[in-house]
């Protein structure tokens, strides 16, 4: 986390804002804590897309989509203001590295961590899909290791499944690279089976410690996506063979998020969760991050107003473009 800059707010809606977490193509994301003592990871888009009036309408619907989803293995949205001068959402913080970090700083993850995170990943997509939503950016930043389970994140551009709203019109790329299923690269109609693959990728850079489809570029990457088989090289047995299939170009040739959940943890993500399914060192992690939370002084209120970022917003000439950024557990940006 890092400290506010001059020009930053202190304060959005009912939140005391203690530092930045990261930023990302639609905003910069803070560390709040609300008056009651509560921590929340608070999403404020940038202020060039406030003055947008088609990307207000598609955020409040976005942020009512999020609300929907609030079963086991999501970060809950508890509260926004969509009409705000500069709109904002609080979404339940974690404490727990995401899985980039934690891979990153710890290689791959040991292949029982795999089996829980995979299970629990599946029972969230299963319930988002029942809602008859796509996550649509289901990656390695966007997912959150902690004591209690795996948490999927960021439903900044969850879709309804029979939408046809399109988030490249404001300049937003809808997934990423190198996670992305074949059909949202191409541009077909996106359903769950989308989510799955993702999934799929996100499972084997667990496992592997390397996506299953390596490049220098985004062009290399969205290439090998679509016309290459993955490279799964670490994975062995039935793991090798269900994350294969979910990596199957052809959307009908890959399991649901039920069948995998069941193949992965026939009794359920949570009872594995409970015995313990994250390594000692990430334990450890866990709880320096939880105490160093609780540590955290607040910087005293001030007057909320408009939002003003020191520095230009994405997408402007020059900017080199924001990393998902979830250090020390929290959520990743927009």
């Amino acid at each position: 986390m890092q400290p506010l800059d001059v020009g930053e707010p202190t304060v959005v809606g009912p939140y005391r804002l203690l530092g930045r977490l990261g930023s990302g193509g639609m905003g910069r994301v803070y560390l709040g804590r609300s008056a009651g003592g509560r921590t929340v990871a608070v999403k404020v888009v940038h202020p060039h897309f406030a003055l947008d009036e088609e990307f207000r309408a598609r955020f409040r619907r976005e942020v009512e989509a999020a609300r929907r989803v609030g079963g086991a293995w999501t970060a809950p949205v508890l509260d926004a203001d969509p009409e705000a001068s500069v709109p904002w959402v609080a979404i339940g913080y974690a404490a727990g590295p995401s899985l980039s970090a934690a891979v990153a700083d710890g290689g791959p993850l040991p292949e029982h961590t795999v089996r829980v995170l995979g299970a629990g990943l599946a029972e969230a997509l299963s319930a988002v899909h029942a809602l008859g939503l796509v996550h649509r950016d289901v990656k390695p930043s966007n997912v959150l290791l902690t004591v209690d389970g795996p948490l999927l994140i960021d439903f900044g551009i969850a879709r309804a499944t029979d939408g046809t709203a399109s988030l490249t019109s404001t300049g937003v790329s809808i997934g990423s690279p190198g996670y992305m299923s074949p059909e949202q690269i191409l541009g077909h109609g996106v359903t769950g089976a989308a989510d799955v693959f993702s999934l799929g990728a996100v499972l084997a850079y667990a496992a592997t410690g390397e996506s299953p489809f390596p490049g220098d570029s985004s062009a290399a990457l969205l290439y090998k996506v679509v016309h290459e088989p993955p490279r799964l090289d670490g994975l062995r047995g039935d793991l090798h063979d269900l994350v294969e299939r979910c990596l199957a170009k052809e959307p009908g040739a890959r399991p649901a998020p039920d069948e995998i959940a069941r193949a992965l943890a026939p009794d359920g993500a949570a009872r594995l969760v409970t015995a313990g399914w994250l390594p000692g060192s990430l334990v450890e992690q866990v709880g320096r991050s939880a105490v160093q939370l609780l540590n955290l002084d607040a910087t005293e209120p001030g007057p909320s107003g408009p939002v003003g970022f020191s520095s230009p917003s994405v997408g402007e000439p020059g900017t080199p473009t924001p990393t998902d950024a979830t250090p020390g557990g929290g959520v990743s940006g927009m």
